[in-house]
């Protein structure tokens, strides 16, 4: 019943930018935290943003000053803008959201996006 679709990954070369967008639908009755996972080959899946319903963001070290989240709560749909990328940034991007889907839930559950590949060459 919910589905979070995710778009905007490509190709760039190092120095360049990506806009990713992810947007929830369905049976949705609240959402608190929205963001961005990524894995690169080998590697574990790690949290890069994310930024709960008041609009506190939180960023992993390494991309501070480089990426910024945002989301639209009327659209529930979050944000990733992604500056002077490099190529250790190369991964599967996965959006997910922490939501009830009803008013009868007894807990927030994660839901997650298709992925969406960002690949930065150098």
């Amino acid at each position: 019943q919910v589905q979070l679709v995710e778009s905007g990954g490509g190709l760039v070369q190092a120095g360049g930018s990506l806009n990713l967008s992810c947007a929830a639908s369905g049976s949705i009755f609240s959402i608190n935290g929205m963001g961005w996972y990524r894995q690169a080959p080998g590697m574990q899946r790690e949290l890069v943003a994310n930024i709960i319903h008041d609009g506190s963001p939180y960023y992993v070290d390494d991309v501070k000053g480089r990426f910024a989240i945002s989301r639209d709560n009327a659209k529930n749909t979050v944000y990733l803008e992604m500056n002077s990328l490099k190529p250790e940034d190369t991964a599967v991007f996965y959006c997910y959201a922490d939501l009830l889907v009803s008013s009868d839930s007894l807990n927030y559950d994660y839901y997650w996006g298709q992925g969406t590949q960002v690949t930065v060459s150098s």
